[in-house]
């Protein structure tokens, strides 16, 4: 189930750089970091979703690539964002 309109739009403002900013590494990284919680609460109940665990795992890989990009960009916008949304940093 894809996050709520109301949801998605309150990540966006809280994250983006600018107004009508939806694309940039960290509004992408807060996006994908509620919808992996919600899969994860999802998994918990649902065991033997393998589907579901193959998409998490995508999309985890993708934040991955995402935080990496933005380390190297933009080393404190990377220190923020991981600060705030509770991500290990290696």
């Amino acid at each position: 189930m894809p996050l709520q309109k109301e949801l998605k739009e309150k990540v966006i403002g809280e994250y983006q750089r600018k107004a009508d900013d939806t694309g940039s590494p960290e509004v992408q990284v807060a996006l994908l970091t509620n919808r992996i919680t919600q899969l994860t609460e999802h998994l918990r109940t649902h065991k033997h979703d393998e589907s579901t665990r193959r998409g998490l795992l995508k999309m985890v890989g993708r934040r991955r690539r995402l935080l990496t990009y933005l380390r190297s960009k933009d080393y404190a916008s990377y220190l923020q964002i991981t600060d705030k949304l509770s991500i290990r940093r290696k």
